[in-house]
């Protein structure tokens, strides 16, 4: 019998919800601090993740509630796993749950995968959102959805 494991990281960001979605669903904000993507948020949409060396993630957008839950499948090799991220508006902020659930520890791969992704969800990504956050200008108006950077 597989022993499932998941990676959970939970996560606070002083930024609004609709923010932090606009992160997670705009593509080319999600390529500035996730990896190169053909995202669009869209149930039922087929993407890709360009993981460099390590090959390409094949995704599908699986559940939408915007501004407050995406999931996602995240195939690679013997890899067949959900990454789901949950937000929480808390004060000014967002409390952000991740959950990447479905590594098979009977598989070297996929151990191996937990371990790399693990460090990565909760160390280098998570400050790597955090920084593309904190450098989107604070516009009331929002025009362009957040995405022009700070002078």
């Amino acid at each position: 019998m597989s022993d499932l494991r998941s990676i959970e990281v939970d996560q606070y960001l002083a930024h609004p919800p609709s923010r932090v979605w606009r992160a997670l669903t705009d593509p080319d904000l999600l390529g500035r601090w996730l990896m190169p993507n053909d995202f669009q948020p869209r149930v039922g949409h087929h993407f890709t993740f360009d993981a460099g060396a390590f090959g390409r993630a094949e995704c599908e957008v699986l559940q939408i509630e915007p501004e407050r839950l995406l999931r996602i499948s995240w195939r690679n090799r013997s890899l067949d796993t959900l990454v789901t991220w949950r937000l929480v508006p808390e004060g000014t902020g967002t409390r952000m749950l991740l959950e990447h659930s479905g590594f098979d520890f009977d598989d070297d791969f996929q151990r191996a995968a937990f371990g790399a992704m693990g460090g990565g969800w909760g160390g280098d990504l998570a400050e790597a959102l955090a920084s593309l956050l904190d450098s989107l200008l604070e516009d009331p108006s929002d025009s362009d959805g957040g995405r022009t950077p700070r002078g």
